[in-house]
C-alpha cells in the first residue's frame, strides 16, 4: 500500500501520519455508514413507492410535455425529503441559481427577506442586492434585513424577534457555514429557529439553503418545520453523476410559485426537456447517501489531521457532522495556495495542472478553486477552494469514495510539507 501511494508521490512520512489517524477513526466510519444505509433505504423507499422504471430514463425534448421519467423523479424527491411538491430540473444551472428562483418567486415589492444567521454565502450577495448587481431583490424593491449569531454561534433570539415585522415575507435560513467559520447548523437548531421565528410570525416562509447538507443526517429540514429547503445537484443530491441541475422541495404553493418563475406564468412545472440527463438524476439519486459518506469520512480525518498539526479547523476533529465541508485555516496565502495545488494534485482529472487565484463571477475577493473533476464544479467530487483574504482559509468538501477523499488530504498536506510549512 505505502508503494503505490510513493507511486502519486505521497512521502513516507505522509503516508505514516495519515495511517495514525485513519486507525483511530474506525469507530467513527462506522456511525457515517449507519445514517448511510438508513439515507440508502430511504432513495430505495421513495424510488419503488412511485414505481421507477426503465421508461423513466427516456427523457424528453422540445416543450417537455408528458415526461414521465421528470414528474416521476420529483415525485420520489418530495417524498425522499418530505415535501408536498418538488421541482428538479437541469434548466436550474447551480445552487444559486437555484436560490435566487426560491427567493424571486415567493416574494413581491415591498416584501422583507430576514437572515436570522448572519451573512449569506457570497455568491448571494449580489442576488440580494447587498452588493449592487442587475436585477437584484433590491431592484424589485424588495428589502434585506440580517441578524448575526452570537459571540458562541447560537442564534440571537432577541435580535431575531426585534427584526420580525409585517412586512417580512420570507426567513433564509444557510444551513452550510459558506466562506465563514461559523458553526453549521444542525437539522435539530434549524427546527429550533424555525419554531420560534413561527410563533412570532406563523405565515412567513422558513427557506433552507440545504447545500452540502443532504444526507448527513437521518433527517431533513422539511421534516422540522421548513417550508422550502433548496440545492444543487451537482453537490450531495446528484452522487457525483448529475452533470447539472438544482432542487427546490417543499410546500407545493412555493414550488407551484418558483415553476412559473423558472418558466412561464401559464405554464409552469408542464414544460422543461429533461434533454437526455434524466438517467444520471436517477442514478446519482441513488448512490448519494453512500457518496456523501465518503465526503464525510473525508472531512472528519481531514480535520483530525490538521488539527494535530496546530491549524484551526471548523468542525473540529470531535464535533458531530452537518454538512461535508471542512474548514481549515492554513494563515497564510502559502498555505491556503499549496493545500489547493495539493488536491488539485490528487485529482483523476486534470492532476497536471497548478490552481491558480482569479477573480470567479459572484465573488469580492480573489479565490483559489481546485477541482479535478469529472463534472465541471462539482463540489461532491473532491475539491477545495477559498477566498484569498483573511485568515487564509481552505474550504475542503468532497470525495465520490473515501479512498480519494484520503488520497486528497495526503496529497495536501504533501505539498504543505514539501513548501517547508508543516513539521512532521
Amino acid at each position: 500500500m505505502e508503494a503505490i501511494y510513493q507511486k502519486l508521490g505521497i512521502d513516507e512520512k505522509v503516508f505514516l501520519y495519515g495511517q495514525k489517524f485513519e486507525r483511530e477513526l474506525k469507530e467513527r466510519f462506522e456511525e457515517i455508514d449507519r445514517t448511510a444505509e438508513y439515507n440508502q433505504l430511504k432513495v430505495i423507499h421513495a424510488m419503488q413507492s412511485h414505481r421507477v422504471s426503465a421508461e423513466c430514463f427516456m427523457g424528453s425534448s422540445g416543450y417537455g410535455y408528458n415526461d414521465m421519467g421528470r414528474d416521476t423523479l420529483e415525485e420520489v424527491y418530495a417524498a425522499c425529503f418530505h415535501g408536498e411538491a418538488a421541482l428538479v430540473r437541469p434548466q436550474i444551472t447551480c445552487g444559486t441559481h437555484a436560490l435566487a428562483l426560491a427567493l424571486m418567486s415567493n416574494l413581491r415589492p415591498g416584501d422583507e427577506v430576514l437572515s436570522p444567521v448572519g451573512k449569506p454565502y457570497d455568491t448571494l450577495e449580489e442576488v440580494i442586492g447587498i452588493r449592487p448587481s442587475k436585477g437584484s431583490l433590491a431592484e424589485y424593491g424588495i428589502t434585506y434585513r440580517q441578524v448575526d449569531l452570537l459571540s458562541d454561534g447560537t442564534f440571537d433570539l432577541e435580535g431575531i424577534r426585534k427584526a420580525i415585522h409585517e412586512r417580512t415575507k420570507l426567513i433564509t435560513i444557510q444551513r452550510s457555514k459558506g466562506y465563514q467559520t461559523r458553526p453549521t447548523l444542525s437539522v435539530a437548531q434549524i427546527g429550533e429557529l424555525i419554531a420560534y421565528v413561527k410563533k412570532i410570525k406563523p405565515d412567513v416562509i422558513c427557506m433552507v439553503d440545504n447545500c452540502y447538507g443532504e444526507f448527513v443526517e437521518q433527517r431533513e429540514p422539511l421534516e422540522v418545520g421548513a417550508d422550502m429547503i433548496v440545492g444543487s445537484l451537482i453537490k450531495n443530491p446528484g452522487g457525483g453523476l448529475a452533470p447539472i441541475g438544482g432542487y427546490i422541495v417543499g410546500k407545493k404553493a412555493c414550488v407551484d410559485n418558483a415553476a412559473y418563475r423558472l418558466t412561464s406564468p401559464g405554464l409552469g412545472k408542464e414544460v422543461g426537456a429533461s434533454l437526455g440527463v434524466i438517467q444520471s438524476f436517477y442514478q446519482g439519486l441513488f448512490l448519494a447517501p453512500t457518496v456523501t459518506a465518503s465526503a464525510l469520512k473525508s472531512a472528519i480525518f481531514a480535520a483530525n489531521i490538521y488539527e494535530s498539526l496546530g491549524f484551526p479547523v471548523i468542525p473540529d476533529s470531535r464535533e458531530s457532522r452537518h454538512d461535508i465541508i471542512q474548514a481549515v485555516t492554513l494563515k497564510s496565502p502559502e498555505g491556503l495556495i499549496a493545500f489547493c495545488k495539493g488536491i488539485q494534485a490528487a485529482a483523476p482529472v486534470d492532476s497536471h495542472v497548478t490552481p491558480e487565484p482569479w477573480v470567479m463571477p459572484g465573488y469580492d475577493d480573489e479565490v483559489i478553486m481546485a477541482a479535478g473533476a469529472f463534472v465541471q464544479g462539482s463540489s461532491i467530487e473532491l475539491s477545495a477552494d477559498g477566498p484569498l483574504r483573511e485568515p487564509y482559509t481552505a474550504y475542503f468538501q468532497g470525495g465520490l469514495t473515501w479512498y480519494h477523499g484520503k488520497l486528497g488530504i495526503l496529497m495536501s498536506l504533501q505539498k504543505l510539507y514539501e513548501a517547508g510549512l508543516v513539521i512532521l
